[in-house]
């Protein structure tokens, strides 16, 4: 921690070497004094499946040097699936408190993130921002109201539904009576037979570079950059990757954990071209870059990408720490005295939208009634975060709750009891590479271009020393305690976890703590009298692509379309088949 004095002293000497930078060297750019705003959000990626958390099998040395560079953010949380993390960020609120808590938007089913909910790129872009959106979306498009450029984002590249094919870009709904269809599109304007063939990640890092330099710098910009990496993709071909990248992880055994891990590579090679091409358009000087997975890795079940949460317990779609305790690290400028660091204070995802909101210069109005907090203050100085709970999730039909607050965690109830054991595990397999870990991360292209860039501002450079404590300070340990009547079993009654000592909720203290058992179990009490009723709906067979040109579309805006099915096929299915997806 620094004191005001120092701090101020750092901010003034920033903006007077800043300033020739952002102003393009000769003034000839217009300099705009708030920053643009870079969220670069994974799909299912696991808390050990970044290696500045310490394991050699799959290596991210452009996520690590952006984190050791940065701030590792060591208790960042998330909602445990794809949708309702989505809605946490772009609302600032907890699912359960719009709507969105109960499960993902299949792509038959009509529902949406409410639309009297005002979202990120809504107040970014009242604030004079220009917004744009490439990669996944996932809050709904069963009408055109809900797609993301009637919601704020200036452009959207990319796919509305939850995966795609990474090659063809077409989603097929295996095991429903429907077509595949084509999920690809340029704002409105479906763009399958343009984009068919190449590789998505690949595909939209190309389009977020293009668009960073052509953007127009008079205004800032506001990119998210929702990858489908690591994401599956179809059912009957899930995880893919290209060989030769695939070919460089051959001292990983599982050969769908070795085309995972070419997944985290391409994913991690795209993270360095996005630095870089902020770097080269002078736009980084002047720029907060947040990076963060949606939510833990499925390492078994629907959509398994064989993603490791180790050393947590559950997986993605489960109340534990594997689903919900997610690798992340920001960078900018703007951060400077606290650069070279792990963070350990509580952040959730809902705290982005008032955090760089607040960044930004721009009120959020009262009456909108964030969840999140805004812990701008704290990333710039180190003070402690405000957060001190987080309501992870309330589902009343799944039947299960999961809260955190200090330094107790409440379970109760289990969504899927396949997923309530330590899936994760550490592994020997190392990468080749890993013997010169260091170097490896110095000689990375986002490593590079931090370097040139801390030599213009006059910034220190990253050192092996740094490296090593900023990753051994990284690692999540779990210790052995001598609790032999410890076990959990949330199905027939709560437990309750020293989160702080325990991470890997491996003791169940319930017993032990009773009153801090009901005290928590108070607290939900309150929250679920709180929450809104789910949004979600049956599916609806008039989704059906081959209706729309073999294209998942706004079906529910085409009915009274010729080519759309009729009102008499929709109510054949709506009494058998539509009520089985509730």
């Amino acid at each position: 921690m620094i004191s005001s004095s120092k701090y101020l002293l750092i901010q003034i000497l920033f903006y007077c070497t800043i300033y020739p930078f952002a102003t393009g060297y000769g003034g000839t750019k217009q300099f705009n004094p708030r920053p643009n705003i870079i969220v670069i959000m994974a799909d299912d990626m696991g808390f050990n499946d970044v290696s500045f958390h310490g394991s050699d099998q799959i290596l991210t040395p452009n996520i690590d040097a952006l984190g050791y560079n940065g701030i590792i953010l060591n208790k960042h949380y998330t909602p445990a699936m794809c949708t309702p993390s989505r809605s946490a960020l772009l609302t600032g609120k907890y699912p359960m408190n719009i709507g969105m808590q109960h499960y993902v938007i299949p792509n038959d089913e009509p529902w949406g993130l409410p639309l009297k909910e005002t979202i990120m790129p809504e107040i970014l872009k009242k604030g004079g921002y220009s917004t744009y959106l490439v990669g996944k979306w996932h809050q709904g498009f069963h009408k055109r109201a809900f797609t993301p450029t009637m919601r704020g984002f200036d452009y959207h590249f990319g796919y509305y539904g939850g995966y795609i094919d990474y090659y063809q870009h077409y989603l097929e709904m295996i095991g429903k009576p429907y077509a595949k269809g084509y999920d690809m599109r340029r704002n409105f304007q479906p763009i399958a037979n343009e984009t068919s063939g190449r590789y998505a990640t690949d595909l939209f890092t190309d389009e977020a570079v293009d668009l960073i330099y052509q953007h127009d710098q008079s205004q800032p910009m506001f990119l998210c950059f929702a990858h489908l990496a690591p994401h599956t993709g179809n059912e009957n071909d899930p995880l893919q990757a290209p060989p030769e990248t695939i070919a460089k992880f051959q001292h990983i055994k599982d050969p769908l954990r070795r085309t995972y891990a070419a997944m985290i590579d391409k994913l991690d090679e795209s993270i360095g071209r996005i630095i870089e091409a902020l770097y080269d358009t002078q736009m980084l000087h002047n720029s907060i870059v947040l990076f963060y997975s949606d939510n833990g890795a499925p390492s078994q079940g629907l959509h398994s990408n064989s993603g490791s949460n180790y050393p947590f317990r559950g997986q993605k779609d489960s109340p534990w720490e594997g689903g919900l305790r997610t690798p992340a690290a920001i960078w900018s400028p703007y951060l400077m005295s606290q650069h070279n660091t792990v963070a350990n204070t509580l952040i959730h995802v809902t705290d982005w939208l008032p955090t760089l909101a607040a960044a930004a210069g721009i009120n959020i109005p009262i009456e909108i009634q964030l969840d999140g907090k805004n812990i701008w203050d704290q990333l710039q100085r180190g003070y402690p975060s405000p957060r001190w709970n987080i309501v992870h999730n309330i589902d009343e039909i799944f039947g299960y709750s999961s809260y955190s607050t200090l330094k107790w965690k409440l379970v109760n109830g289990s969504r899927i009891e396949d997923y309530n054991g330590w899936l994760g595990s550490k592994t020997n397999e190392s990468d080749p590479r890993a013997e010169d870990y260091v170097n490896l991360i110095l000689n990375s292209t986002v490593n590079e271009v931090m370097s040139k860039l801390n030599a213009e501002i006059y910034m220190k450079l990253l050192t092996k020393d740094q490296i090593l404590a900023l990753r051994k300070s990284a690692i999540v340990d779990c210790p052995t305690r001598n609790l032999t009547d410890a076990e959990c079993n949330p199905s027939k009654s709560p437990c309750l976890f020293d989160i702080e000592n325990d991470p890997c909720e491996r003791y169940n203290l319930a017993d032990r703590f009773p009153q801090d058992l009901e005290r928590l179990k108070s607290d939900v009490e309150y929250f679920r009298l709180h929450t809104e009723k789910p949004v979600r709906v049956p599916a609806d067979p008039a989704c059906d692509p081959r209706y729309y040109n073999l294209t998942w579309t706004w079906w529910q805006d085409l009915t009274d379309n010729a080519a759309s099915p009729s009102v008499h096929v929709k109510n054949r299915f709506k009494n058998s088949y539509a009520r089985k997806m509730l």
